[in-house]
């Protein structure tokens, strides 16, 4: 969750300035493969380097590299291509160099980091540790680090919270009726009874499990490939599917002459919850992924998951032992916690932002702009003069345009008697580079400085043949 870059610094005595301003410039560095590396730079600055890990070297760098670890340890690593005489004598010029200092910054970015501990060596291999911030609040930075993506927020779209809340609700809804359904089920294939077998009851559950299989499949066969360019419909199909498989089960009990039946009707609605939710799910989280996290953001989703089925099993198994023998306390228990389940759902649908273009986004986009995206201004020429209509929406940049655009007209019109279609075109064609070419020059093109326009209008148009009221 965290980046920790590492600050080290070392000081000479009064002595050896001089020879400190001379040496060699150590940069941190994380690699994938080993913890600490060293790369070894030429400076006359004083040795002082932030990074995020540790130290490389590659031309005759010092075989030892420092970094803070769990419990305040200085860890040393050794390359192994080194004999240990020539790792003896850089660890003495090492020790000869003076103390040293390593700083452990933390944080959800680059550019949000704080500083959590400190750890200082000197020659005498004395070590002192001081770490900063309270106890707890490490352990809760841990913890969390176990249900969020690393670089949270940064990592993901703002969207990203408000649907992982309404989701989680809307999941721990479902496992809380899961337990009630399943309940019902179980009842209504004769667990408990000593008329019921255990062939005749497996039977049954084994017709449930190989409906649903098969309704998975041909569902993934007809809709499979539709599912990501439609991932909010989906999900609410998939959503509203599963609830009504946790209805035929409750029902169950109350037609056994049909138990089969609705047992596979239900186990058939579950399948496409499924398929469905799965899908729309892989959608939603390349759309969360900022920094091309997906599979950490999918790992800590599960997480989030399983403590909400955790919850939910807890609350279920209290809601099924509290409502037992009173079959109207469960269907109103049932019936509550699938409305909000199905409100959940609407507003964790409705706080996503998805960017990808679809059929209907591209629709309603489209419909937008042809209703609002003309100019914000029209020009009127009369009696020699260019008259300028400003929109009641104009931004700056649109009282520039239609400046810049009316004295075109007003030009071409010195020439001809209307000029509006060239000036149209003048406006299309070579606008955007008369603004580049006086952004160049220094010009600033955000707005036009001239009198306060306290006057706007607002105009609609449409065909010939309707009349305006």
């Amino acid at each position: 969750m965290h980046t920790s870059p590492i600050v080290i610094s070392t000081r000479e005595s009064d002595k050896k300035k001089q020879k400190l301003h001379q040496s060699p410039r150590l940069e941190l560095s994380r690699s994938p493969r080993r913890a600490l590396h060293c790369t070894r730079k030429q400076s006359s600055e004083p040795w002082r380097r932030r990074a995020r890990g540790g130290v490389r070297s590659r031309s005759a760098p010092p075989a030892w590299a420092a970094g803070l670890r769990g419990g305040g340890r200085l860890v040393g690593i050794m390359d192994s291509s080194r004999s240990r005489s020539a790792a003896a004598t850089e660890a003495a010029e090492a020790e000869a160099a003076g103390w040293v200092t390593v700083e452990e910054w933390a944080g959800s970015s680059a550019a949000a980091l704080s500083r959590t501990a400190v750890l200082t060596a000197s020659p005498s291999s004395s070590l002192a540790s001081r770490r900063f911030g309270s106890r707890w609040g490490r352990v809760g930075g841990r913890l969390l680090g176990a249900f969020v993506p690393e670089g949270f927020p940064g990592s993901v779209t703002p969207d990203y919270v408000p649907f992982q809340m309404w989701d989680t609700l809307q999941g721990l809804s479902t496992y809380i009726r899961a337990m009630l359904s399943t309940q019902a089920l179980l009842g209504a294939i004769g667990v408990g009874e000593k008329s019921a077998t255990v062939i005749g009851a497996t039977f049954q559950w084994f017709l449930r499990d190989l409906t649903g299989m098969l309704g998975g499949i041909l569902f993934t066969f007809y809709q499979g490939s539709n599912l990501d360019s439609n991932a909010k419909m989906w999900r609410l199909v998939a959503d509203f599917m599963n609830d009504l498989g946790m209805l035929m089960d409750l029902l169950s009990p109350l037609f056994p002459s049909s138990l089969i039946v609705i047992m596979c009707l239900g186990s058939l609605s579950r399948s496409f919850t499924g398929v469905a939710s799965g899908a729309t799910r892989a959608a939603l989280t390349q759309h969360f992924a900022l920094a091309n996290n997906a599979a950490d953001i999918s790992a800590k989703e599960g997480s989030q998951e399983t403590l909400a089925t955790m919850l939910g099993m807890g609350l279920g198994m209290l809601l099924a032992h509290v409502t037992r023998g009173h079959a109207f306390g469960v269907w109103v228990s049932f019936l509550s916690l699938t409305i909000f389940h199905m409100y959940a759902n609407y507003k964790a649908v409705q706080s996503l932002s998805l960017t990808t273009l679809n059929y209907e986004r591209s629709s309603i986009m489209l419909q937008y702009f042809m209703d609002n995206g003309e100019e914000n201004y029209f020009l009127l020429d009369k009696g020699g003069s260019v008259h300028i209509f400003i929109h009641k929406q104009a931004a700056a940049t649109d009282i520039l345009m239609s400046f810049i655009h009316g004295l075109v007209l007003a030009h071409l019109m010195q020439k001809s008697k209307s000029g509006h279609a060239e000036a149209r075109q003048w406006i299309d064609e070579k606008y955007n580079t008369f603004i580049s070419k006086l952004q160049v020059e220094g010009y600033s093109t955000e707005r036009l400085l001239s009198h306060s326009i306290v006057w706007r209008a607002h105009w609609v148009h449409g065909p010939s043949e309707e009349k305006l009221e």
